[in-house]
């Protein structure tokens, strides 16, 4: 049916066409066939008059409509010249774009046919050139003349979109002529003439979803509220349409696909009102104890969820974090448990969204809240100390077996097991404590001394008697306090010295003492001399009262000669209760000063050597001895030097005294056998023969001191010398050889070596002589006897 109406179309056109052509034709005939009523005269360069002759074409601009399939050539138009009398003798020429080829001519009517199907969308029209000539002559009779042939549209081409497929995106819940996306189509017919480039879109699927304005190709929302969460991509078919839209029109179609992008338009929401948990006692803050997650059905930022706690009497003992990965709320250990101390928690956790949309508040709230409910479950702990850490005191030098202090420890359990005590021998190793396993008593076992160890650092620790892996350990301080059991001491090793020349209450000297004991029963110090000396005639002593003490010269007129050293006893006693005291020697070495008491010299002899040698004196004598001790220097080496060298030099050759008695060698006529400067210098032999050995790849280095000096006269020491060091020498010949002895070769005059070759029998041999070597051998002797008698007896 469709092909029918497009045949008709087509006829009814053409006859439209043909009727057109024609009444033009006729019209442009008589318009021409009319003879001028004036003529045209134009004046030539010298003034004669010219007559243009009228043109006599009649013809009009020709249409003719594309697509054309009938069986028939299609009349273009036809040309006819008022000078044609029909009697033949006018011929009609076609030239220009497709003549001959798509435009054929009657030469003699005139009439113009299109020959081939022509389309518009390929060329809209033809430039065409006309002429009339004489048939015989071929003279023109007319100037040739140009006409347009237009191709008329017909509407033969469907719309085509841009694109075969459009992707376009939309919010959600957007209102009803949100614009989504514009689709437009082209169509190839000519839009100037007729209907048949006039488009108008329209919705083949979508509705009721989707709309399209039929001029612009705007696709719009054409439902409220729309919700991705219930379907999030729709598939929409628009369709374009020539002629208006009106029925004949050819159309195209195009595919869009639309997707709802997500808004936040739904709350966070929990699946269960309550959850249940649990968690050991024995658990660490920071680990987890449970989840819980909240569904949005939102994506993206839109569906992120904050998790919080907001009530509950577990607050201070957990806390939530979001795994933002799972949208879950992670709920951790915050504090450690006690099982005996609260069973359960409850916690009210809140979940809410992170971003948003305010156009959708009234929406909310978007939040939710669940009840979390933890158990604590019964570990199995170890004993706990009553104290993190314990200090006590104990008196230094206290008797062994006095009591320092007592830890105690419990089980949290509820079973409440008894506990056994010990201390850490790694951190006592000196084994100054003992604990009693019962009760936790620590006592000690030998004397403490205070300036040898001032704190005793150990750890004590409690076990459950039932369950030896149970226990727990405790840091335990002890104190040692000190007692005044130090006398106080110099401060340092002192030793005085007064001049000869010293005045009376000179002082020449500052003192301290030093108490090992601890400050409150050390300084501060009291500086005395002992009672029996208190009168000294020599020296005096002065406290400072600040722990210091000055000696004083008590007379004058001190000699070196007569004494230069004095001994002065010094009792120092401390502050402590009770006071410790010491007596201690301050050594005064008398020397001599001069004017301004610089000391010179504390030596007694000095006044001996004055009196008898003075310093030239000694210089002299000094000089003597080191002249004389360079000459038996030079003498004993000149003597040296006039000696003999029992080496041969290389100019006192005494090959000739030295006779080898080699048999082997060339006889007592071969002197050549030895030769001493082959010793000196072996590396400087020039007949060296190769051999085909293998030589060690590293060098020899001569570990230095081996070698002797060339001028020595011991050639004994000499040769030794030199066979250690070839000795130790892997580089020096001979070297390592594999040689094969495998195969001795044929019709060798000496006979085999071998035992295993030996004759078969033993009869040859006599062994009778080992009955002649006594007991020892008698053993041997019936061995290799027995042999002969059984031979005998057979």
């Amino acid at each position: 049916p469709k092909m029918k109406e497009d045949h008709c179309l087509h006829a009814a056109l053409l006859c439209l066409g043909v009727l057109c052509c024609s009444q033009a034709l006729s019209t442009e005939r008589l318009s021409r066939s009319q003879p001028s009523l004036h003529g045209h005269h134009e004046k030539g360069k010298e003034g004669q008059v010219l007559h243009r002759s009228k043109r006599g074409w009649v013809w009009n601009q020709f249409f003719v409509i594309e697509e054309y399939t009938g069986p028939d050539p299609v009349l273009v138009g036809r040309l006819h010249s008022d000078i044609d009398s029909g009697d033949g003798n006018i011929k009609y020429i076609l030239s220009g774009e497709g003549a001959g080829i798509i435009f054929v001519i009657d030469d003699k009517s005139g009439n113009i046919h299109a020959t081939k199907t022509l389309d518009r969308e390929e060329r809209a029209q033809y430039t065409l050139t006309a002429q009339a000539v004489d048939r015989n002559t071929n003279r023109p009779l007319e100037p040739p003349s140009e006409f347009i042939v237009k191709v008329q549209d017909i509407n033969d081409n469907p719309p085509e979109f841009l694109h075969e497929n459009y992707h376009a995106n939309v919010p959600e819940r957007s209102n009803v002529g949100t614009s989504v996306i514009q689709v437009t189509a082209s169509d190839a017919d000519d839009p100037t003439y007729g209907n048949s480039a006039k488009l108008v879109y329209s919705i083949l699927e979508g509705q009721p979803y989707f709309s399209v304005e039929a001029q612009t190709g705007i696709i719009r929302t054409a439902l409220p509220n729309m919700d991705r969460e219930a379907k999030e991509e729709y598939h929409v078919v628009i369709q374009a349409k020539d002629m208006g839209g009106h029925m004949g029109g050819l159309s195209g179609t195009t595919k869009v696909t639309i997707t709802l992008t997500d808004v936040n338009d739904n709350p966070p929401k929990f699946p269960q009102s309550v959850y249940q948990m649990s968690v050991s006692e024995a658990a660490v803050p920071g680990e987890e104890v449970g989840r819980v997650k909240a569904k949005d059905p939102d994506i993206g930022e839109n569906g992120l969820v904050a998790y919080s706690i907001i009530d509950g009497d577990g607050m201070d003992m957990f806390e939530i974090t979001t795994d933002y990965e799972t949208q879950e709320g992670v709920v951790k250990l915050k504090k450690t448990l006690d099982y005996e101390t609260k069973k359960s928690y409850s916690l009210k956790v809140e979940a809410a969204n992170v971003h948003i949309d305010p156009k959708f508040i009234s929406n909310g709230p978007f939040k939710d809240t669940v009840t979390v409910k933890i158990a604590v479950e019964d570990a199995d702990e170890p004993p706990v100390f009553l104290k993190p850490s314990y200090i006590f005191e104990v008196q230094e030098n206290a008797a062994s077996g006095t009591v320092v202090g007592k830890v105690h420890a419990k089980d949290p359990d509820a079973a409440n097991s008894a506990i056994r005590y010990s201390i850490d021998r790694h951190t006592d190793l000196e084994r100054y404590f003992v604990i009693n396993a019962e009760d936790g008593n620590i006592k000690t076992i030998k004397a403490l001394d205070r300036e040898e160890m001032a704190w005793h650092n150990i750890s004590v620790f409690a076990v459950e008697v039932h369950k030896q892996h149970q226990e727990a350990k405790v840091p335990v301080a002890i104190k040692v306090v000190d007692v005044n059991d130090n006398a106080p001491k110099f401060a340092a090793a002192y030793e005085a010295f007064v001049c000869e020349n010293a005045r009376s209450n000179q002082q020449f000297i500052t003192i301290s003492a030093d108490d090992k004991d601890d400050s409150a029963n050390g300084p501060r110090f009291i500086f005395s001399l002992p009672p029996e000396i208190i009168h000294n005639p020599n020296f005096t002593l002065r406290d400072n009262r600040d722990n210091t003490a000055s000696v004083l010269v008590r007379r004058e007129g001190f000699s070196r000669q007569k004494q230069d050293l004095y001994l002065l006893p010094i009792v120092i006693s401390d502050g402590g209760v009770p006071p410790l005291s010491s007596t201690n020697t301050l050594s005064i070495r008398v020397c001599g000063c001069d004017g301004s008491g610089s000391l010179l010299s504390c030596n007694a002899e000095a006044y001996v050597l004055n009196a008898g040698l003075s310093t030239g004196a000694l210089i002299a004598i000094l000089a003597c001895i080191v002249i004389l001790l360079v000459i038996v220097v030079l003498f004993v080496t000149l003597k040296r030097q006039k000696k003999e060298p029992l080496i041969v030099f290389e100019e006192e050759d005494v090959r000739e005294n030295i006779i080898t008695y080699d048999d082997e060698g060339g006889g007592e006529e071969d002197t050549e056998a030895f030769d001493i400067a082959t010793l000196q210098n072996p590396d400087g032999i020039n007949g060296f023969i190769p051999r085909k050995d293998i030589k060690p790849e590293y060098q020899y280095l001569p570990r230095p001191g081996l070698r002797p000096a060339p001028n020595s006269v011991d050639v004994d020491d000499f040769i030794n010398t030199r066979i250690q060091e070839a000795d130790n020498d892997p580089t020096a010949p001979p070297y390592d050889s594999i040689q094969i002895y495998g195969y001795e070769g044929r019709g060798s005059v000496a006979g085999s070596l071998s035992s295993l070759e030996s004759a078969t029998t033993d009869s040859d041999l006599d062994y009778d002589y080992l009955q002649n070597w006594g007991p020892r051998f008698k053993k041997l002797a019936d061995l290799y006897g027995s042999k002969d008698t059984f031979d005998d007896d057979s």
